[in-house]
């Protein structure tokens, strides 16, 4: 009887969408069966096992699994990706997208190609990026110790919620003082964020490698605004101005709400810990932004020039 390979991956961790079930469980059966026929161990974390009518499978929660797990594959678009990253931050296992979504970004494995490139992931034949996270903490400018944190993957946003008026706040960059502005929000980005919220709001976009924050401003009240790209060392400080705290509310990857009631500062910088990312061999991001924000032209180089 021929042997099968021994996997650099023994252990993975599967992570599926909620509410979709039509498509997630399907995906997950394949994932499983798949798996199982190349002696690797899956471990789903307690919400993705629910979805399944199969008590044989191992689960746990999701600090326990990415603890324990050599590899995740993550099933559904970008939010659930943005969703496993935040959580799985503080442990070493990288992350593969597999994508049911619309854009896929993140989760750039096509089900197409499921086994195959499955396969290569599991023997090692990939490509590996880390991305950088931003941290937020809110409280008020004397006590910032007993404050509200967030992380996010993609994006922190300081955005209006129950008013139509504009919002007052002040940037400072590393303590020195940048603008006051009236706007909407500001958002504040990693690179990853790039192709997101910021972008919609005119944002440039950044290489993922790139050692950079991105700042946009949401519907500023002035035409000299612009985008401000900054070292991924900055500190960010928001400082809202009279009782903005009351109408404004911080979200993490558009996901995740970190209460500002009684803040008046919020300060971002770059979390310590960072996602890795793995690809298929011959991964290519400038195609991904072809194929995803449909750019005209030619698809491939006709090397005319």
């Amino acid at each position: 009887m021929k042997s099968l390979p021994l996997y650099t991956y023994q252990t993975v961790g599967i992570i599926g969408k909620q509410d979709d079930d039509a498509r997630v469980v399907p995906m997950l059966e394949r994932l499983l069966a798949h798996l199982h026929s190349r002696n690797v161990t899956p471990v789903l974390d307690l919400a993705t096992a629910q979805l399944l009518d199969n008590n044989t499978v191992f689960a746990c929660s999701l600090p326990e699994l990415g603890r324990s797990v050599e590899l995740v594959l993550v099933v559904g678009g970008d939010g659930t990706f943005l969703h496993a990253a935040r959580e799985l931050a503080p442990y070493a296992a990288p992350l593969v997208g597999i994508n049911l979504g619309r854009l896929g970004f993140l989760a750039d494995l096509s089900p197409d190609t499921l086994e195959t490139h499955l396969d290569q992931l599991l023997a090692g034949e990939t490509e590996e990026e880390q991305r950088s996270l931003l941290e937020a903490c809110c409280g008020d400018d004397a006590a910032m110790a007993t404050v509200q944190r967030g992380r996010a993957l993609n994006d922190i946003v300081i955005a209006k919620w129950n008013t139509v008026r504009m919002i007052e706040f002040e940037t400072y960059i590393d303590g020195q003082f940048v603008n006051t502005q009236y706007a909407d929000g500001i958002i504040i980005s990693t690179p990853t964020g790039s192709t997101a919220y910021a972008l919609s709001g005119g944002g440039p976009l950044l290489h993922p490698s790139l050692d950079a924050l991105l700042l946009v401003s949401i519907c500023p009240h002035t035409l000299s605004n612009r985008p401000l790209v900054v070292s991924a060392n900055c500190t960010v400080d928001i400082r809202l101005c009279h009782d903005a705290a009351q109408q404004v509310r911080l979200t993490c990857d558009g996901q995740t709400q970190v209460p500002l009631i009684g803040a008046t500062n919020v300060q971002i910088r770059r979390s310590p810990h960072r996602v890795r990312l793995l690809h298929p061999r011959g991964y290519d991001h400038y195609g991904i932004l072809r194929a995803k924000l449909g750019w005209g032209g030619h698809t491939t180089a006709h090397h005319l020039c």
